[in-house]
């Protein structure tokens, strides 16, 4: 019976979780051109977590799915066991396809939140986070992004509440 109530638990936190996509106080941009956001992205800086733990030269693609969803594949190589490491998974919009707001899965049928937080007007880089301030990444076309794009990024991030100073950035050497 505890192992139930345990596993009733946690269903019920990931299920809340899965219910609030979007961090207080923070919008998704508006605009959002779904094609244009597809492709390879670099990820210049995270907020750790231990799916992405020891992970360098990371990367994500987007590409359309038949479904009408996106398929995401992220790619880093683990520096410890020194092998790529790639998960696949699926993302759909959470409402208005021009608002980038969606919802991501790689376990089933547990989705989390990928909030799309600045863009700029030619798509070569953007900030993403998920459902709470734990989860923010810098993403760019290229493996470098220009260091005053970067410190703005982080000043905008640290602005809306994440903690940058703790943010981890990704070696593509």
């Amino acid at each position: 019976m505890q192992k139930f109530m345990a596993l009733l638990f946690i269903t019920s936190v990931l299920l809340l979780q899965a219910c609030s996509q979007l961090p207080e106080n923070i919008e998704p941009v508006t605009d959002f051109d779904v094609n244009r956001y597809l492709g390879t992205w670099y990820e210049i800086a995270r907020l750790d977590h231990s799916f992405e733990r020891g992970l360098q030269q990371v990367t994500a693609e987007y590409s359309l799915r038949d479904d009408g969803g996106i398929k995401v594949v992220n790619r880093g190589f683990d520096t410890q066991k020194q092998e790529w490491d790639e998960a696949t998974g699926k993302a759909y919009f959470v409402g208005d396809k021009n608002i980038g707001q969606l919802k991501v899965s790689f376990f089933g049928p547990f989705y989390g939140g990928y909030n799309i937080i600045a863009l700029d007007e030619a798509y070569q880089y953007a900030m993403v986070c998920g459902p709470d301030r734990s989860y923010l990444w810098i993403l760019a076309r290229t493996p470098d992004l220009d260091q005053s794009i970067v410190d703005n990024l982080v000043k905008a991030a640290g602005g809306l509440g994440f903690a940058t100073q703790e943010l981890i950035y990704v070696d593509h050497e």
